[in-house]
């Protein structure tokens, strides 16, 4: 990194965790110094805010350790041909038990060919995504995963209802520290780190990912991220097969 650059990350990182361990230690001290005078329900919630904080901070590490190997060019990708359903699957079942009060609806090809990717790096992409639609959708709302063939690609579409995104923001999102201002995204605690991170991961295996979204009745927003994979040589017969 440029001088400047470093500076204005560690700025940043160093602003983006001082929040969550706030948070924990404040909470930390009121239970210890409150412990008999705080009832039952009192004590779960503060647990609770403590649990949460402590996820994020898990994430806000995990997603600067890799920004930095991202940035360093340190970091490895091992190829596998890879069957992106099961992975889907895990995923979904993981963000769903985060995101309780969300739907989640799986379709994907049954003639969809396999793709070569670092099979942990693209499960790291739909974790990425996946979890972006979960969190920003309209409660009680549906995520919808998708996925065919698309010419010599393999798309895969992560769609939700939701505020939505400008097409001024469209490009803004996946740059590092990015976050929409808006009324829903003033609520949901964020580094914008995680589309940065998700678009330099999809590129670096030959990948593509766009955003797209167009208002729907009821004055929200249908926003759908599409993320593309090239198919390998050796599926090009297999890719015939998904064709009408």
């Amino acid at each position: 990194m440029e001088n400047q650059s470093y500076e204005d990350f560690i700025s940043t990182v160093s602003h983006e965790l001082r929040t969550p361990l706030t948070s924990i230690r404040g909470f930390s001290q009121t239970m210890l110094s409150s412990w008999d005078k705080l009832d039952d329900e009192s004590k779960k919630r503060f647990l609770k805010i403590i649990e949460e904080q402590s996820n994020r901070l898990i994430s806000l590490v995990e997603n600067m350790l890799s920004v930095t190997k991202l940035q360093s060019s340190k970091e490895t990708f091992v190829y596998k041909e890879t069957d992106i359903k099961p992975i889907i699957q895990t995923v979904v079942a993981i963000v769903k038990n985060q995101y309780k009060d969300k739907n989640f609806e799986i379709k994907i090809h049954d003639k969809t060919p396999t793709i070569t990717v670092d099979r942990d790096k693209f499960q790291q992409v739909m974790v990425n995504v996946i979890e972006n639609a979960a969190k920003y959708s309209s409660p009680d709302m549906t995520v919808r995963v998708c996925a065919d063939c698309c010419g010599d690609f393999v798309s895969i579409k992560i769609a939700d209802v939701g505020a939505g995104i400008s097409d001024e923001d469209k490009l803004k999102i996946f740059n590092k520290f990015s976050r929409i201002d808006s009324p829903l995204t003033r609520k949901v605690q964020g580094s914008g780190l995680g589309l940065y991170i998700t678009k330099n991961i999809v590129e670096k295996m030959k990948g593509e990912i766009s955003v797209n979204s167009e208002k729907i009745e009821g004055g929200e927003f249908l926003t759908t991220f599409e993320v593309k994979f090239p198919v390998s040589n050796i599926e090009n017969q297999v890719r015939e097969a998904c064709k009408p």
